[in-house]
């Protein structure tokens, strides 16, 4: 087994003021969504300006913020909210939904189309291959958080989170592998070339959907939530699987529409 190193979440203080590892992993995310989505706007067959990316990284950061906060106290934590309120702001100690960033960006996705007069999937066709790796280095500052591990086990790489204690699955960094690397190279590669409008949604869908499903089986599940159900289904999984219903429907319904997505 491999001993957790026990990082310190604080990068560095100054006076009453932290940088945490947790935070900086979201200023990595959008800047690595920011300078690919410069990347693909050089592409002949983009018609997304500089002005529009950097307003589409200012409406997804406050999607993914704001959407994945309240996601996290409705899904996961509503008693405690219900108790302590003031947890809410609380962002730095961890607790951030990505299903509820994921409505929070599609609610800023749906406002950026309107604004400017983008049909919502040329929008979130164009933004699927951004998400992947700021997912993956959200995994990362969840590992460096001490939080969100895996279930029991005795596999060689099993974390041992204290000495003497069992090892974990690094659930962690299972996401971060398949929803950040894994899952940004396949869009990266898919959305290479024009695709149907909606395609490349769904594949973000349903693959995400997927990769999410399988590592719920082996994450350990929120302790005030337990099992949803049959003594294995976790909140993860039942929030997921519409993800991957979704994204079916949506690349079977992308192969009969013959208009190419803006931005693909």
């Amino acid at each position: 087994m491999i001993l957790y190193p026990r990082i310190d979440p604080v990068i560095f203080s100054a006076g009453p003021l932290q940088v945490r590892w947790y935070g900086a992993m979201y200023l990595v995310a959008f800047g690595l969504a920011w300078w690919f989505a410069t990347r693909r706007a050089t592409r002949e067959d983009v018609q997304w300006t500089s002005e529009q990316i950097s307003d589409i990284i200012f409406y997804g950061a406050l999607g993914v913020i704001l959407g994945g906060r309240i996601g996290y106290i409705l899904f996961y934590n509503f008693e405690q909210f219900l108790n302590t309120p003031s947890m809410i702001i609380k962002v730095w100690n961890g607790g951030m939904s990505f299903h509820g960033g994921l409505i929070g960006v599609t609610l800023a996705m749906w406002l950026f189309a309107r604004r400017y007069k983008k049909s919502f999937f040329e929008v979130s066709d164009f933004v699927a291959p951004l998400i992947p790796l700021g997912l993956g280095v959200g995994r990362v500052g969840n590992f460096i958080n001490n939080e969100l591990w895996g279930r029991v086990t005795d596999v060689p790489w099993a974390f041992m989170i204290k000495p003497g204690g069992q090892g974990v699955h690094p659930s962690q960094l299972y996401e971060a592998f398949l929803e950040g690397l894994v899952l940004f190279l396949i869009l990266w590669i898919y959305s290479s070339r024009p695709r149907p409008l909606r395609s490349a949604s769904g594949m973000f869908l349903l693959f995400y959907g997927l990769f999410r499903f399988m590592v719920e089986f082996v994450r350990q599940p929120d302790q005030q939530l337990g099992f949803i159900a049959f003594g294995w289904v976790s909140m993860g999984q039942i929030l997921s699987l519409p993800m991957v219903l979704l994204g079916m429907y949506l690349i079977a319904s992308a192969g009969n529409n013959k208009k190419a997505s803006v931005g693909q």
